[in-house]
Parts: structure tokens; C-alpha cells; sequence
């Protein structure tokens, strides 16, 4: 690190947890970030700021105004611009020393392949099951840890996936593909615009301790937010040895 480094990470590097080494550790790391939207925001730009050397970022979609209630990386004079460019900008406003891609499309098993053999970790902050578990299935097959967060209406929940950790489950394993959830969206349903700050500034933290090394993670938990109290609750999540996408390796 250069003495502007030292100075903008300083408060990272007075942290007995991390130190110069665990900041050396996140700015040579690469993760990914899949959506831009409610928590690909927090997300990135947590992940900016605290000086994550590459990030990926994947959205095919567009700002609107009805996005600026909750995303709070993206602007009035972005209105129209590519929401993964959006947050670019966001990012390079906050500190130049990440190198960060935009990928205007939506994620596929192809570019997924393509990705994950060069990235630490994935952030998960999409708003439909399918994607979730083409991610999750990506990750399996790659041993790339997932960090999983998501939010609707007044609800939201967070967890880590790590195939590298044979204890830890993956996404297929707490929410089966073939379980039949309702698909729900905040187009149609809404969302608290801060319940989305809350899971993905989460979300961040738990991929910055994973790239840096340290702290206890939520590999094996779920936790859940009621934001109308305020409650959190966290359970247990085993490993199911049944599971169509895990199950042969447990």
C-alpha cells in the first residue's frame, strides 16, 4: 500500500481483526456482485469503500425513478443509465483504487463459468428464485463462497454458503428448487426502503470478513429481520445430504 492507501484505510487497519494484512488481502480480492438494485447498492458500495480491488457487477436493467425510494447508489442525473454502469460511477465517487466491471446483461450459466473461476466470492442481491439458484449452482460447482441476502415488504434474510466448508448447506438445500415458493416482487408487493440498507450493508460485511479471513460467519444460519419490530432471529441450517445440487458431496 502507498502512504494514500495507509491514510484511507487507516481506520480498517487500526482493527486488530484486520490490520495492513487483512486490508492487503481485500484490495488483491475480486468479488462479484449479481443485481444492482435495493441491496446490489449497500453492497457495492461498501465493497468500494473499503478498497476491494476488483468488482464485478451483473444487471441488465436500467434506473427509473421508482428505484430511488430504496437504491441508494443511483441518481436523478443517472436516470436512463444502465443500473450496473450506475453503480460504477457510484463506486469511482467513493475511491478510484477498485477496478470495477460493468456487465450490462443478465447472468447465465455461461458467463457464470466464466466468472467464478477468477472471483472470491459472490454477493447474491437479485430479486427472483431462478437466478438465485443458477448463482447457487455456479458457486457449488466452483467452491466460490455465496453470500445470499434477500427482501420484501417489511421482511428480509441472510445467509452464507460456503462449498468449501463440508458442514456448510447450500441455497438449494433451505429453499428447494422444486418447493414451489411464491415468487414475490417489490414491484407488486413493495418494500421498506431501509430493510433492504440493512440486509445488504450485511451482506457486505459478511463477503468483506470472508475475503479478509475473519470474524464468524452466518456459514450454516439463516438469519431473519422482521422489520416491523425490529426482531432478528437466526436458525440452524444443516446440510442436506438429499440435495439435487450439493447432496452427492455431503
Amino acid at each position: 500500500m502507498d502512504d494514500q492507501q495507509l491514510l484511507r484505510y487507516s481506520r480498517h487497519i487500526l482493527l486488530d481483526e484486520l490490520g495492513i494484512e487483512g486490508q492487503s488481502r481485500l484490495l488483491a480480492s475480486h468479488a462479484l456482485v449479481i443485481g444492482a438494485g435495493g441491496l446490489g447498492s449497500p453492497v457495492a458500495l461498501y465493497l468500494g469503500s473499503a478498497g476491494v480491488g476488483r468488482i464485478t457487477v451483473v444487471d441488465h436493467d436500467s434506473v427509473d425513478a421508482t428505484n430511488l425510494q430504496r437504491q441508494i447508489a443511483h441518481s436523478l442525473d443517472r436516470l436512463g443509465m444502465p443500473k450496473a454502469e450506475s453503480v460504477r460511477a457510484a463506486i469511482a465517487a467513493l475511491n478510484p483504487d477498485p477496478h470495477v466491471e460493468a456487465l450490462v446483461r443478465r447472468a447465465d450459466d455461461a458467463l457464470l463459468d466464466r466468472l467464478l473461476p477468477d472471483v472470491d466470492v459472490v454477493i447474491d442481491c437479485c430479486d427472483n428464485f431462478a437466478t438465485r439458484h443458477m448463482v447457487n449452482r455456479a458457486c457449488v460447482r466452483h467452491k466460490v463462497p455465496l453470500v445470499s441476502g434477500a427482501a420484501i415488504r417489511m421482511d428480509g434474510q441472510l445467509s452464507v454458503y460456503d462449498p468449501r466448508d463440508p458442514a456448510s448447506p447450500c441455497y438449494a438445500c433451505v429453499f428447494p428448487e422444486d418447493a414451489g415458493v411464491e415468487e414475490t416482487r417489490c414491484a407488486t408487493m413493495g418494500v421498506f426502503a431501509p430493510l433492504v440498507g440493512i440486509v445488504g450493508t450485511l451482506q457486505a460485511a459478511e463477503a468483506l470478513k470472508l475475503l479478509a479471513g475473519i470474524g464468524s460467519r452466518l456459514t450454516g444460519r439463516l438469519m431473519m429481520i422482521d422489520g416491523r419490530d425490529m426482531d432478528i432471529t437466526t436458525i440452524t441450517l444443516p446440510r442436506q445430504r438429499g440435495c439435487a445440487v450439493c447432496g452427492q458431496s455431503a
